[in-house]
């Protein structure tokens, strides 16, 4: 396949949703770990740079639960166009393209619009967490927002266990309408130029296609990826270019 930079693309790509049996995301992991051995070292790389992101945002946010908590979602809800260069790898592998940690970045330049704008969009949906999530203690479970001091210097959590629950499942459910929205959407973008509009689209058919699946899929992740968070972030230079592998299969089983 060879990479081209597509100007002023008027059509859109031509797809077609397929369904998917249940069993079949453990086939992406299988496939996905198959990449992460064959091209190791730029993959790798790439969990590296997202683990120390991680790190970082977790060190920052280590002064208080409600820092803590909207640093970890904010991390995920970014997740899918963290995993750009991997899948891009696994593009190219599947191509039989030169692999390579410079190669990675070319989606970049090959349809960069496409990328930035989904990339701003869940941006966007990651900081309305962080302010919705203070109204959200404050106004409606009643519990108080941390201080400027309490961010800065620490401070212990005021929640109770009924209002820990109902703040970690707005998260999840904030988690779990980005799933929808980006379970193919970055490697559409990258294979076929699509625009962002276009890749969200066809990521909601193709889950609500193969919804059972998508469940399996979506816990996948999430159990992955609170390992990935278990091992102090270690493990995410692993999980992390695994899951991006498992996506590509994942969107060409879906809508490749």
């Amino acid at each position: 396949m060879t990479s081209t930079l597509v100007v002023g693309r008027s059509t859109p790509p031509a797809l077609e949703i397929h369904h998917v049996g249940m069993g079949r995301p453990l086939e992406w992991l299988r496939l996905g770990w198959d990449d992460l051995r064959a091209i190791g070292a730029p993959g790798l790389a790439h969990g590296a740079l997202i683990a120390v992101l991680g790190a970082v945002l977790l060190m920052l946010g280590s002064t208080h639960f409600y820092v803590t908590a909207a640093a970890v979602t904010g991390y995920l809800l970014v997740g899918p166009i963290m995993a750009t260069g991997v899948i891009e790898l696994a593009r190219r592998r599947t191509a039989h393209e030169p692999l390579g940690f410079d190669e990675s970045l070319q989606p970049l330049t090959r349809n960069a619009g496409g990328l930035l704008y989904f990339a701003g969009m869940l941006a966007l949906i990651a900081l309305m967490w962080f302010a919705v999530s203070a109204i959200l203690l404050q106004s409606v479970l009643g519990a108080e927002r941390p201080t400027l001091a309490d961010t800065l210097w620490g401070g212990s959590s005021l929640l109770t266990h009924p209002q820990l629950l109902a703040y970690l499942a707005s998260g999840a459910l904030l988690a779990l309408v980005v799933f929808v929205l980006s379970a193919v959407a970055v490697p559409l973008i990258i294979d076929k130029h699509a625009t962002a509009t276009e890749a969200i689209g066809a990521s909601v058919r193709a889950v609500f296609h193969s919804l059972p699946a998508m469940l399996v899929w979506a816990a996948l992740i999430v159990a992955l990826t609170a390992l990935g968070f278990a091992t102090l972030l270690a493990g995410m230079v692993i999980v992390m270019p695994w899951l991006g592998y498992a996506t590509w299969h994942a969107y060409r089983d879906l809508a490749g």
